[in-house]
């Protein structure tokens, strides 16, 4: 039984179904001698990879849904958005998700989730051999048919990225204009900014304006330079900042907290940004999904003393 016998595909892992297998002449006795050596790796019903990759299981499933799924299908949604490199709101579901013109047929097949949609040429991408919705209509999908936190996660990521524009995103928008949920994404794609640097940042930002404060200015670097009468010196790059409050807002992901180095530095900034002049406050995942009134309750606390130490800085 030689590992030369088996068909060469183009597709990623080497992806070859049991129909193609059968065709070449290889017999289903010959298919289960070559899983049970190791050679050829099931993937799913009917589906193998003639070599295990190292990594990316998620693009060897995906590259084995669309070995198996009607004709001009496309991967979509979570499934493009991992593959493209867009930042998700939480961990991704194990399947693969895939969009097909609503008048090509296929069969349910167990890990795939198969959306009936139109795929205008436009918004197809082929990225290392593999069919996929382009980075625009992705996040715009994502935006319909998930929440506002959903969409504006991948947004974000996508534009901080450069993988797509809001002129792109728009134009996806205007053709799928009678779609369902397609208000929901032009709201996403008009809120969206790609100075938001995490999913944390981006629901912050919501959560910033559901809660009617005023909108904040993104990765603003301040120092003494706004201190009169001492030297121009940079102290930070902070997440949030309102200057006519003169406040600074920073959410902590775990990973700070983890590092005692990262929070060391933290520490320093905050009294640096303080003997500066600046209120300075933080809030993390919890606070922002758990607590939004007390956040909102905080930062408006900070606005006041805020506005009370530019009036004593002035004399007033």
């Amino acid at each position: 039984m030689s590992d030369e016998d088996l068909p060469r595909t183009p597709r990623f892992g080497g992806i070859v179904t049991t129909a193609e297998l059968l065709a070449s002449g290889i017999s289903t006795t010959r298919i289960l001698g070559y899983v049970e050596r190791g050679t050829l790796t099931r993937v799913g019903r009917g589906v193998y990879a003639v070599a295990q990759p190292a990594r990316g299981e998620h693009l060897l499933r995906a590259t084995a849904a669309l070995a198996v799924i009607a004709p001009g299908a496309a991967l979509s949604h979570q499934s493009a958005a991992r593959l493209l490199g867009i930042d998700l709101l939480g961990r991704p579901k194990n399947e693969v998700t895939m969009t097909v013109p609503p008048e090509r047929g296929w069969r349910t097949r167990a890990g795939i989730r198969v959306c009936a949609a139109g795929l205008p040429p436009e918004h197809v991408t082929v990225i290392g051999g593999l069919t996929m919705t382009t980075a625009a209509r992705t996040v715009v999908d994502l935006a319909r048919t998930g929440g506002f936190w959903d969409g504006l996660v991948a947004a974000d990521s996508a534009l901080r990225k450069k993988l797509t524009t809001k002129d792109e995103m728009r134009a996806v928008i205007g053709a799928l204009r009678h779609w369902p949920g397609i208000r929901r994404a032009a709201e996403v794609v008009e809120f969206a900014d790609r100075r938001s640097e995490s999913a944390l940042e981006s629901i912050a930002r919501a959560v910033i304006r559901d809660l009617g404060l005023p909108p904040p200015d993104l990765q603003v670097r301040l120092g003494y330079w706004e201190v009169p009468g001492l030297p121009a010196e940079p102290i930070a790059r902070v997440d949030f900042y309102w200057k006519e409050y003169r406040t600074v807002a920073e959410v902590d992901g775990d990973l700070k907290y983890k590092d005692p180095a990262r929070a060391k530095d933290q520490l320093r900034r905050d009294i640096e940004l303080r003997a500066a002049g600046f209120e300075v406050v933080h809030f993390d995942w919890r606070d922002i999904t758990r607590a939004p009134d007390r956040v909102a309750a905080v930062i408006r606390e900070a606005f006041v003393r805020g506005k009370l130490r530019e009036q004593i800085a002035r004399g007033g």
